[in-house]
């Protein structure tokens, strides 16, 4: 519910504020106060206000839940004033209000206009609950009250890392989702012999199970990459107030907030042993985008091969059909793309530029304080959110609907030269060579110009090249007995 910049309140309902700077005409329904309203009119940058990332709102609510708790127990805040905002807060992680966190995500001032949106919101939702007007500060100060012993240079560093960490469980979970959906691909296709390429020329035989296997694998090794991130973001410096020294709050808060905020959101999180440099350090943000960037990297060459496999149909690789999902052409009647991948790589893409961003910001911060969390913040929670809704639909309306071309790929394999590599040890180099040539000129199958010429009697030829033998899947046996070739060799093995 954000008004326009410069809003006028004028033909509606409104109340007045008062700030350091003078006062304004807030909306008499709004939640939030005239620190977001200046906000609203300084920062129309992205035209998405932070509630587009409902984790972050929920983290803010738990970081303002857990210091009211906190504050009430060392009996700095009156329990009665402490229990109004718990219930509000409650009523922020329940869903609600949410149209009231209206600031935009990108903003100068390190953070504090979210961190006054969320107190405005929440003292004002504490107001009405303790039977007061929205606006009445004299009974529940946005700041005095529920931002008491706080900064926002704790407060949202906090909140960040608490978001990011409920992102991270979900990208996790769907990210362990599209590896078991390959590996079931995998299964499926395990007989399907294919040429396996290398610099895009045909080199040897695979299974396109091996190389669906080998999919899942990478996405595996991910999920661990992006697992050990988690005890990155469970540091934090809440407590450490402004710059690090705790100013404003009382010495035992910092360890009573952070057994709050752990009971409150599930996590693990601890305080940092340095606030003074977890307060001005981004390192763990680089860390964390590094971390996503290498995931999304991976999954981009995934999709990458998937619309080489499935290029054409007729005049491409042709190897697999990915389900069908949309018309490909406003022109090309029949025409199919390959969007879903289209669609992962460009999240990717996004998530690569991302990580520059947020290495920048990161490289910016002067002294005391990173003034660019914003960003970093904006673009760690898109990526994050991106790259989970990437993986999703990745996995339900791609992955799962493939099929192989069996056909084609028996064809390609049949007259592939890379066959003739697991016959070299047993006919030679030369004789091998010589049979490329051959299959190359004539596009005929392998096989058929091994027996006719001699080489090996078409058992032994259908033996060593079935699939588990040409995909390894199979050991090869060193004793093979030694028969003479065409020409009376008596090296030559079968």
């Amino acid at each position: 519910m954000s008004p326009p910049p410069g809003w006028d309140a004028g033909e509606g309902e409104y109340r007045v504020e008062t700030d350091s700077l003078g006062e304004r005409r807030i909306p008499a329904e709004a939640y939030w106060g005239i620190h977001t309203s200046r906000a609203l009119e300084n920062f129309p940058i992205a035209h998405r206000p932070i509630s587009v990332y409902p984790s972050f709102v929920e983290a803010l609510a738990m970081v303002k839940q857990a210091a009211a708790r906190a504050n009430a127990e060392i009996g700095v805040l009156e329990p009665h004033k402490a229990d109004l905002i718990d219930r509000a807060c409650q009523d922020v992680l329940d869903g609600k209000l949410r149209d009231q966190f209206v600031v935009g995500i990108i903003q100068g001032g390190a953070g504090t206009s979210t961190n006054m949106n969320a107190n405005e919101v929440i003292a004002n939702r504490a107001l009405e609950l303790g039977g007061f007007e929205k606006g009445d500060y004299a009974h529940m100060h946005p700041i005095d009250d529920v931002n008491r012993s706080q900064s926002t240079n704790d407060t949202y560093p906090t909140a960040v890392k608490i978001a990011l960490s409920m992102l991270l469980r979900s990208l996790l979970d769907e990210l362990w989702e599209l590896r078991e959906a390959f590996l079931r691909k995998g299964v499926e296709f395990k007989n399907v012999l294919k040429v396996g390429r290398t610099q895009l020329q045909d080199a040897v035989p695979m299974t396109l199970g091996q190389e669906f296997h080998g999919f899942a694998t990478t996405l595996a090794e991910d999920y661990e990459r992006l697992k050990e991130t988690i005890w990155l973001l469970a540091e934090v410096n809440l407590g450490a107030t402004a710059i690090g020294t705790g100013i404003t709050a009382d010495s035992r808060y910092a360890a009573v907030v952070v057994r709050h905020l752990n009971a409150i959101s599930g996590l693990e999180l601890e305080t940092a042993p340095d606030l003074i440099e977890s307060t001005s350090d981004a390192g763990v943000f680089m860390s964390f985008s590094g971390a996503l960037k290498r995931s999304a990297v991976k999954l981009s060459k995934i999709c990458n091969d998937l619309r080489l496999l499935s290029s054409g149909p007729q005049a491409g690789f042709g190897e697999i059909t990915l389900p069908p999902r949309q018309a490909g052409s406003s022109i090309m009647p029949g025409k199919v793309n390959p969007v879903i991948p289209e669609v992962v790589n460009q999240v990717a893409f996004s998530i690569i530029g991302a990580d520059a961003t947020v290495t920048a910001a990161a490289e910016a911060g002067q002294l005391q304080l990173n003034a660019f969390e914003p960003v970093i913040a904006t673009f760690l929670l898109q990526s994050i959110t991106w790259l989970r809704q990437a993986c999703l639909t990745l996995r339900v309306n791609c992955i799962d609907g493939i099929t192989a071309n069996e056909e084609r790929l028996e064809i390609m394999v049949g007259s592939s030269i890379g066959v003739i590599t697991a016959l070299t040890p047993h006919i030679g180099y030369a004789a091998a060579a010589a049979l490329a040539k051959t299959a190359l000129l004539t596009n005929r199958n392998v096989a058929d110009l091994v027996v006719e010429a001699k080489l090996m009697p078409r058992d032994q030829v259908t033996k060593l090249l079935s699939p588990a033998r040409l995909s390894g899947l199979e050991a090869i046996t060193t004793s093979i007995p030694v028969v003479p070739d065409h020409h009376g060799n008596p090296d030559a093995r079968l």
